[in-house]
């Protein structure tokens, strides 16, 4: 009897552990770099600075394809590349602001200070259509509002690439590529912006495909919505 329940309290131990680890939230380091030309392709040298951070597919769609981001900051901005394995774009939206996230998207939260329950979202679809909003969530309660006076040094720069086919609506391909850059000043008024050397913003990043129904991929797990912000890793700026 004895064994039997020093057996039980070994799996149960070991399970808490197992689901303790599941659960522990990211962090990564980002480097800081001098301003640089977004191509689409993540062909500028500062990209060698820095490590790519996978995502890791979760939920219950059935693709599963390898997709990973390295990320940069400046004294202006903060930069992103992803690169996504795929093979068909998902992707027949051709404006901006629309719900992108029904179709083949990238996605990136940023939540620059845990007191204040705003943060950025933004969407990038292979065809380089983007929405860009501001979310205010209050317990579970949330909405999108597009920035007021989108422009000059205010908006985001942009543009993806595909490899192993064209960059249309249905092709077949091997990867694709969005690389963008968001200027602080578009993040105002949010705290901590911008952000210097050992400041903390909470953060997650975002895959969705849609080759055979709908899978994701996540930096940070999450359960039922991409909004569960108190999921979200942490950024630490180098």
């Amino acid at each position: 009897m004895m064994k039997k329940l020093n057996f039980l309290f070994l799996f149960l131990l070991l399970s808490l552990c197992i689901t303790a680890q599941e659960n522990a939230l990211s962090e990564a380091t980002i480097k800081k770099c001098n301003d640089f030309i977004v191509t689409g392709d993540g062909s500028s040298v500062a990209w060698n600075s820095t490590e790519w951070i996978n995502l890791t597919h979760q939920g219950s769609g059935s693709t599963v394809y390898d997709t990973k981001v390295k990320v940069l900051y400046s004294s202006a901005g903060i930069y992103f590349l992803f690169r996504c394995q795929d093979a068909k774009l998902t992707t027949t939206m051709q404006a901006d602001n629309m719900n992108l996230w029904e179709e083949d998207v990238v996605e990136v939260f940023l939540w620059t200070s845990e007191d204040f329950p705003v943060y950025f979202e933004y969407e990038i679809s292979p065809m380089d259509f983007e929405l860009p909003i501001m979310v205010p969530n209050y317990k579970g309660r949330f909405l999108g509002w597009l920035p007021w006076k989108y422009g000059g040094d205010r908006r985001v720069i942009h543009a993806t690439s595909v490899t192993g086919g064209e960059k249309k609506s249905g092709s077949s391909v091997t990867s694709w590529t969005a690389e963008f850059y968001i200027p602080y000043k578009l993040l105002n008024p949010l705290p901590q912006n911008p952000p210097s050397s050992g400041t903390r913003w909470r953060v997650n990043m975002y895959r969705v495909d849609y080759d055979n129904g709908s899978s994701s991929f996540a930096w940070q797990r999450t359960s039922r919505s991409f909004h569960e912000y108190n999921s979200f890793g942490t950024f630490i700026f180098e």
